[in-house]
């Protein structure tokens, strides 16, 4: 029997970097030019005033400090709010791909594997790029791989999913080594004008090497895969190409990410608790036996309420659930990832659980032990 392992990771994030004061001063400025542009229908009823928002809202709120974007200058002019980015074009490389690739070179690095060694190339991705030809075979077409790709999208779990799927593939003997790459460009889809979503996401990518019987001495064995998914709206975008066609209007606010933040809240938290807890003790796993919980990074209140639960208390070192939402802001399906890629210094024998959450709902779990 063949132990299948992820042999080494890599991330890449924009350079440029936007702090909640000055996300709340875009905002606050907006908010102050709207009220008074629109003061006669708001004094009439007919136009309801915007509310002002603050840093300490939304680190009480989200435990976000600051976020990495595209283009710090367009998400902050009042007169824009959102990043200016390049629509596709059959001339150059896409977004996804120009950054999937920075990641993918740190994690074949990491993973000490060379594009002769890889079979398959994954792409999961909560927003996509567009809809063919795959990202992943232009990543692949960039990088020299031979073998099969394909793009895939399961909202905020697509990471995860995308790693069990290359984790089904080795062991069906598709593959050997398969790279899965996992951009999240997601401010384009943010509304920056709502005051209980312009602060929640940055931008960021992570890639991933799954191998059989790898020797990478970065490598966790993959212990076991969980993953459940139900239906619900409480997360969706409307975006679709379907759109130009649509008889019914919505407008570009319509189209856009849209959250019902207590719904998740209330509905995720204790499914994936659950989920999390009864995979432990399907392999025989003391909760307290995992090192880490490297859980997406949506909420910083939503990552202590599921390690509480899973833990059986609120009294816990809080290192063993690392959060770098605090700067990087919830980055979709990569957050995870990230937590992991920054925070996995564990010894030999050590498991930790990797575990996203997200529309659909989607979650998948992963347990993993450092070789």
């Amino acid at each position: 029997m063949h132990n299948i392992y992820i042999a080494g990771t890599g991330i890449w994030h924009p350079k440029e970097k936007i702090s909640n004061d000055e996300i709340v001063n875009s905002y606050n400025s907006y908010v102050e030019k709207f009220n008074k542009d629109n003061k006669s229908n708001i004094d009439n009823g007919i136009v309801q005033s915007m509310e002002f928002s603050s840093a300490e809202f939304i680190e009480k709120a989200s435990g976000i400090k600051s976020r990495y974007v595209i283009d710090k200058e367009g998400i902050l002019d009042i007169n824009r709010m959102m990043p200016r980015v390049n629509n596709e074009h059959p001339d150059r490389l896409s977004v996804h791909a120009e950054v999937g690739i920075q990641a993918a070179k740190k994690a074949m690095n990491q993973a000490k594997v060379t594009s002769n060694e890889i079979d398959a190339v994954i792409v999961g991705t909560s927003h996509a790029a567009r809809n063919y030809p795959a990202v992943a075979i232009e990543i692949q077409k960039e990088l020299g791989i031979n073998g099969y790709a394909y793009d895939m999208l399961v909202g905020c779990s697509s990471t995860t999913f995308a790693i069990n799927n290359a984790y089904s593939d080795i062991a069906s003997g598709l593959a050997n080594t398969i790279l899965v790459i996992n951009p999240e460009i997601s401010t384009p889809a943010l509304n920056f004008t709502h005051r209980d979503k312009h602060f929640i996401f940055g931008d960021g990518c992570a890639a991933t090497i799954v191998q059989k019987d790898s020797t990478s001495d970065k490598a966790f064995k993959i212990i076991d895969r969980k993953l459940h998914t139900q239906f619900s709206n409480n997360i969706r975008s409307n975006y679709s190409y379907l759109n130009r066609a649509a008889v019914d209007t919505k407008s570009n606010e319509d189209l856009l990410f849209h959250q019902n933040g207590r719904g998740v809240f209330k509905d995720v938290c204790p499914l994936v608790a659950s989920l999390i807890s009864n995979q432990l003790d399907k392999n025989n796993i003391a909760p307290k036996d995992i090192s880490k919980f490297w859980l997406h990074q949506a909420n910083g209140k939503m990552i202590r309420l599921i390690t509480s639960k899973i833990l059986g208390t609120d009294d816990f070192d809080e290192s063993i659930t690392p959060m770098p939402i605090t700067e990087f802001g919830n980055l979709a399906s990569v957050g995870s990832l990230f937590a992991f890629n920054l925070n996995n210094d564990l010894s030999k024998g050590e498991k930790g659980v990797i575990c996203s959450f997200g529309a659909g709902y989607s979650v998948c779990s992963i347990i993993v032990e450092k070789s």
